[in-house]
C-alpha cells in the first residue's frame, strides 16, 4: 500500500485544472515562478543600490548568486508565510542566510538585500514581472491562433452556411464571417492587453518612500530614479508614484485577460455546437488519446473545446474578485484584501495561458465541412431569404409603390407555407410567391435569384475583409496557400 505523501509534496499540479496543467503554465505561473519572481526583484533591486553607490561594491553579484529559486524550500516558506501574512518575509530570511554564506570576500552584499524595500512593494512587483512573463507567451499563442483564422476567413469567404439567431436559423451566412468573427473578437481583447503597462512598485513601508528618501540623502538619485532604475533593470513600466493602495493596474491586467478568455470561450462554444453529430459543420483536430470516453469506445469528444470552456466560466468571477478587493482595500495597506489579489490574478493567468494554447491547437487543425454546412442551410430552404424577398418584392405588391399591402400578402405567403410539412416548404413558398407576384412585374429568373442563398449575403465579404484590415498585427499577408486554401478546406 502506498503511503500518502504530505500535503504539498508535489505542489498543485493541476489535477482537477486539465485546462491549465501544462508544462509551460507551471513554469510561468507556478509556485517556483513566482519565487523566482520574487528573488528577481531582490536581485534587481541590489544591482540598482549598487549602480547608484548606495551599497558596496560587488553586492549585487553575490545577491544575484543567490537568487537562485532551487536553492529554497516552498512548502517549507509557505508554511512559515503564515507567520508573516505574506512569503516574503520567511523568504528574507533565507535569502539573506543565503547571501551572507555565499559572499565569502566579505563584501557586505547583505546590506543590499531589500534595503528600503517592504512586502508588498517586491510582492507587487513580483505579480508584475510574473505576468509580463506569462502575457507574453500568452500572446504569442494568440497570434497563432488569429493567424489561423484569418487564414480560415479568406478560404472560406463563399462558403456558405446558416446564420442562427436565439437558437433558429435567421440568415444566409459564410463561414469565412464567422472565423472573422472569432478572430475579431480575439484579436481586439489581445490589443487591449498587449497595451497594458505593468509597473513597479517601490512604495516602502507606508507609500510614502520614506526609507527611500534616507538611503538616498547626499546621493546623485532620488528614491523615484531608483524605481526607474529597477523598472528598466526588470523590463516593466516606470511608475509616476507607489500605487499600494489604487489597484487599477491589477483590476485592468484582469479585465484584459478575462476578455481574451471571453473571446476564446466563444469560438469554443460555437465549436461545441456546430461539431454535434447532428450539426457536423466542424470538428476538432484529432490526436491520439485525445476525445475519449471510459465507456464509450466510439465517442470522440471536443475536449479541446471543453476545456476552454470551463476556462471562460471561472475567469469572470477571478476578474470580479480582483475588482472586490481594490474596492475594500482600506488603510495604506489592507487587511486581507490584497492577500486575495494574489491566488486570483494567478489563477486567471494560468487559465489564460491554458486555454490560448488549446485553441491554437484548436484553431490550426481546425476541420471544416461546407457540404454539412450547406446541408443545414437548405433545412429552411427558401423561407430562410423572407426577409430578403420581402423587401424586394412588396413594392410590387403594395399599392402606389409603398409596399404596405405587399408586405401583407407576403407575411400570408410565409404563414401559409408555414402551414405545410417542412419537406414541402421550399416547393410550396415558391409555388404561391409565383401565384402571389405576376409575372410581368418579377420574371421567373428574378425569383430564382431571390431564392438563392448566395444573393443574400450583404457585405459578409466586406465586413470580413474589413476585419483583418483593422488589426494587421494579427492577420499576417496571406501566403498562396491562404488564397487558395488546402486539403483541409
Amino acid at each position: 500500500m502506498t503511503t500518502p505523501q504530505p500535503a504539498g509534496t508535489d505542489g498543485d499540479v493541476g489535477l482537477l485544472s486539465p485546462v491549465s496543467a501544462s508544462p509551460l503554465v507551471a513554469a510561468l505561473t507556478g509556485d517556483r515562478a513566482f519565487l523566482a519572481a520574487i528573488l528577481a526583484v531582490e536581485a534587481g533591486w541590489a544591482a540598482v543600490l549598487e549602480k547608484a553607490d548606495l551599497v558596496p561594491a560587488g553586492s549585487a553579484a553575490v545577491v544575484a548568486h543567490a537568487a537562485d529559486a532551487s536553492r529554497y524550500d516552498l512548502a517549507d516558506i509557505s508554511r512559515r508565510a503564515q507567520g508573516g501574512g505574506n512569503p516574503v518575509i520567511p523568504l528574507l530570511a533565507d535569502f539573506r542566510a543565503q547571501v551572507i554564506a555565499l559572499d565569502t570576500s566579505n563584501v557586505g552584499a547583505a546590506r543590499a538585500v531589500h534595503t528600503s524595500l517592504t512586502s508588498q512593494d517586491v510582492l507587487d512587483t513580483a505579480l508584475m514581472l510574473l505576468a509580463r512573463n506569462t502575457v507574453s507567451a500568452l500572446l504569442a499563442d494568440v497570434k497563432g491562433t488569429t493567424t489561423a483564422l484569418a487564414r480560415l476567413a479568406r478560404q472560406h469567404t463563399d462558403t456558405l452556411c446558416v446564420g442562427r439567431s436565439l437558437t433558429q436559423h435567421s440568415l444566409p451566412f459564410t463561414f469565412g464571417l464567422k472565423a472573422a468573427q472569432w478572430f475579431h473578437g480575439l484579436a481586439a481583447a489581445a490589443r487591449r492587453l498587449e497595451a497594458l503597462e505593468l509597473p513597479v512598485q517601490t512604495g516602502g513601508a507606508a507609500g510614502t518612500l520614506a526609507a527611500g528618501t534616507v538611503l538616498t540623502v547626499g546621493s546623485a538619485t532620488d528614491p523615484f530614479g531608483l524605481a526607474d532604475d529597477l523598472a528598466a533593470q526588470l523590463g516593466l513600466a516606470r511608475t509616476p508614484a507607489p500605487w499600494h493602495t489604487n489597484r487599477f493596474t491589477v483590476t485592468a491586467l484582469g479585465d484584459s485577460l478575462a476578455a481574451v478568455v471571453d473571446a476564446l470561450g466563444k469560438i469554443a462554444a460555437d465549436v461545441l455546437f456546430l461539431s454535434r453529430p447532428e450539426v457536423a459543420e466542424l470538428a476538432e483536430p484529432r490526436a491520439p488519446g485525445r476525445g475519449v470516453s471510459s465507456a464509450m469506445p466510439q465517442k470522440q469528444n471536443p475536449v479541446l473545446s471543453v476545456l476552454v470552456r470551463s476556462a471562460a466560466l471561472q475567469a469572470p468571477g477571478l476578474a470580479a474578485q480582483l475588482h472586490l478587493a481594490a474596492a475594500t482595500f482600506n488603510d495604506e495597506r489592507p487587511d486581507g484584501a490584497w492577500h486575495t489579489e494574489w491566488p486570483a490574478l494567478r489563477r486567471l493567468l494560468a487559465l489564460a495561458l491554458g486555454a490560448a494554447g488549446h485553441v491554437r491547437e484548436l484553431a490550426e487543425g481546425l476541420q471544416v465541412f461546407p457540404e454539412g454546412m450547406r446541408r443545414n442551410l437548405d433545412l429552411s430552404g427558401p423561407l430562410l431569404l423572407s426577409e430578403g424577398v420581402s423587401a424586394a418584392v412588396a413594392p410590387l405588391l403594395g399599392e402606389g409603390g409603398a409596399g404596405g399591402d405587399g408586405k401583407q400578402q407576403l407575411q400570408s405567403v410565409v404563414d401559409r407555407t408555414l402551414e405545410v410539412p417542412a419537406a414541402e416548404q421550399g416547393a410550396t413558398y415558391r409555388r404561391l410567391l409565383r401565384e402571389a407576384v405576376p409575372a410581368d412585374r418579377l420574371s421567373d429568373a428574378r425569383l430564382d435569384e431571390l431564392l438563392d442563398p448566395a444573393s443574400y449575403l450583404g457585405q459578409a465579404a466586406e465586413i470580413s475583409r474589413r476585419i483583418l484590415a483593422a488589426f494587421p498585427d494579427y492577420a499576417p499577408t496571406p501566403t498562396e496557400t491562404d488564397r487558395n486554401g488546402d486539403s483541409r478546406g
